[in-house]
């Protein structure tokens, strides 16, 4: 996959954009936006399909149901996997992939995991339920103003705020937090991973430096998923892979991504190993 893009330009530029202008995206945007979806991939080996809905050609468009979550969106992009916990992984990686090139591109998305009509969004996208369906985004743009739902909701979760290194980040173990000058040439994708977006801002990524590797961990909110099918978080760790690659291919960090790297360390409570970074 091919990003030529600063990475940090569209994790800074990136927001979840809730309210759209009354204005679809040109047909030359919407075949870019295609080709970029063909060209993507994930390091963990998982399909990940790809749905594209226009609302303006839709079957009972008003069935469309975000709960008042998104005003004025016209298209939308959904997500099939199988039902496996590393292609939730992947799901995540792929597509942060293309919400930051939309974001390139001067558009806005919006993750949707539970404030959609998964039924009615399935129909209208002809998605049948031998896959697991987890995530929808609209994606166009932006208007100029949010609306006061949207206002509210970013309000309550604090959408602007991000946890500090020391909660995130660790040295050897995880009584040790990991201090930003002390991670050398590391900073800067763990840096991209700390200011990526995540399931209502619960930054659930933890990641451990030792022996040549950063372990990432994900860091499980007791019942946060128990609406869900599967574990939604297990997608923001996607989320976090894709930032933390994008930023080392960026910087020329040569290293890999294998899945049964664990170090033999204790972790937190509630603190489950997903898959390790390998540098080279």
């Amino acid at each position: 996959m091919n990003i030529n893009f600063s990475i940090e330009e569209a994790v800074t530029k990136r927001y979840s954009v809730r309210n759209y202008k009354d204005q679809g995206v040109e047909p030359e945007k919407r075949k870019e936006i295609e080709s970029f979806v063909a060209g993507l991939d994930n390091p963990f080996g998982k399909q990940v399909d790809f749905h594209f809905l226009d609302n303006r050609e839709a079957k009972n468009e008003e069935k469309l149901g975000t709960y008042g979550v998104i005003k004025g969106a016209k298209q939308y992009i959904g997500t099939t996997i199988e039902a496996d916990s590393m292609a939730l992984v992947a799901l995540g990686y792929e597509l942060e992939a293309l919400m930051l090139y939309l974001a390139h591109q001067g558009m806005g998305t919006c993750w949707l995991g539970g404030t959609f009509d998964r039924n009615e969004f399935a129909k209208a996208m002809e998605i049948d339920d031998s896959k697991l369906f987890p995530v929808i985004t609209p994606y166009g743009y932006p208007a100029a103003k949010m609306h006061l739902q949207e206002i509210a909701m970013r309000k309550m979760i604090r959408a602007d705020q991000r946890k500090k290194w020391n909660q995130l980040f660790f040295f050897n173990d995880f009584q040790t937090p990991l201090e930003k000058e002390e991670a050398g040439e590391l900073a800067f994708p763990l840096e991209m991973v700390r200011l990526g977006p995540s399931a209502s801002n619960k930054q659930p990524w933890r990641i451990l430096l030792k022996d040549k590797g950063c372990h990432f961990y994900e860091d499980k909110e007791p019942g946060y998923s128990d609406r869900f099918p599967y574990d939604i978080q297990r997608v923001d760790m996607g989320i976090a892979a894709a930032h933390f690659d994008f930023a080392a291919k960026e910087k020329n960090l040569k290293g890999h991504f294998e899945i049964t790297s664990q170090p033999e360390v204790k972790a937190p409570d509630h603190t489950e190993y997903v898959f390790s970074w390998i540098g080279e």
